[in-house]
């Protein structure tokens, strides 16, 4: 689709090219009507007009900007390690990343308008209307959400590989512990489903599924619900919410692995230092990162985007499980 440009405006508002430019630019000291500004105003909105990105920055002299857009997730040390290797990467290419959280109703336009980047990428899909806005004004658009639709979801192996490794360890009793973050339940449902099918391959009850806050209290009293409905082993959502099991079954007397075994799932950096360490489930942030900046250099390029390397969770093991 062709850019809209500054001439489109003009020509569709019946004023010129330097009209265009003072009222777009907010040029002080020049004598436009307040009907001819209105007038271009509603045109340029109309027909999609925004400045071209490449131009703006190349009159600024500033390096190029990478807008990495994340969802209203919670912001942790798996999120936070992904977007620090993406900087890294992108960096020996002399590009910089600005990160922008959805929060709110704000519109996506108001930003990238703003700081005119050079490539937005989503890492959840983008409304089509912005997408095509943001080509229109000459900035690469990289939306990860969809680029391999036929790829299998690895929420569910992760849940299955949980309950892989309580099953081998004796327990034939599984809770799991999710999360009331309503941001990212989606991921919950996704891996408690695994949990689900890997427990009804083999013969056991489906598992108790309690909501676990990152504290000791909801940790205690979850534990105390599990143990008196004979649950051994538990699968947690993530690694912070199998620190509160930890600490929950520390409070409460138990022994961890003895009468309670726990796998959480990210393998963030203090899973080594729980007592006891932490048995997980690791995905590879640092082949993510890699992989979006892979994304944003084809992007740049014009080249062919590369094919999302395959995604293999693994248990990492401890002595929590």
């Amino acid at each position: 689709m062709a850019r809209v440009t500054s001439a489109d405006v003009a020509r569709e508002s019946g004023v010129s090219r330097t009209t265009v430019s003072y009222v777009l630019n907010g040029t002080p000291g020049t004598s436009v009507s307040e009907a001819t500004r209105r007038r271009v105003l509603d045109t340029a909105a109309r027909l999609g007009y925004a400045p071209s990105a490449a131009a703006r920055t190349l009159r600024s002299g500033r390096s190029d900007l990478v807008l990495c857009v994340l969802p209203d997730w919670p912001v942790g040390p798996v999120v936070e390690t992904m977007l620090d290797h993406l900087a890294d990467d992108l960096a020996e290419r002399g590009l910089s990343v600005l990160v922008h959280h959805v929060r709110g109703d704000r519109p996506l336009a108001d930003l990238w308008r703003a700081v005119t980047p050079r490539t937005v990428v989503g890492l959840s899909a983008f409304d089509p209307e912005d997408v095509r806005a943001m080509r229109r004004a000459g900035i690469q658009v990289v939306d990860t959400s969809s680029d391999e639709p036929g790829a299998e979801d690895p929420q569910p192996h992760i849940g299955r590989l949980q309950v892989e490794r309580l099953v081998d360890g004796g327990r034939t009793r599984i809770g799991y512990a999710t999360t009331a973050d309503r941001r990212v339940s989606q991921f919950a449902e996704q891996r408690l489903s695994g949990v689900r099918e890997a427990c009804a391959e083999r013969g056991l009850a489906d598992p108790v599924v309690l909501p676990v806050d990152v504290d000791a209290a909801s940790g205690m009293s979850a534990v105390a619900a599990w143990r008196e409905a004979g649950v051994t082993g538990v699968a947690a959502y993530n690694d912070e919410v199998a620190f509160a099991v930890l600490a929950g079954a520390r409070a409460a007397g138990l022994r961890v692995p003895e009468d309670l075994a726990v796998v959480g799932v990210d393998d963030v950096p203090l899973a080594a230092l729980a007592a006891p360490p932490l048995t997980t489930v690791t995905q590879s942030m640092d082949r993510e990162a890699a992989y979006l900046a892979a994304r944003v250099r084809a992007a740049l390029d014009g080249g062919p985007p590369p094919k999302r390397p395959a995604d293999v969770p693994r248990i990492v093991p401890r002595d929590s499980a």
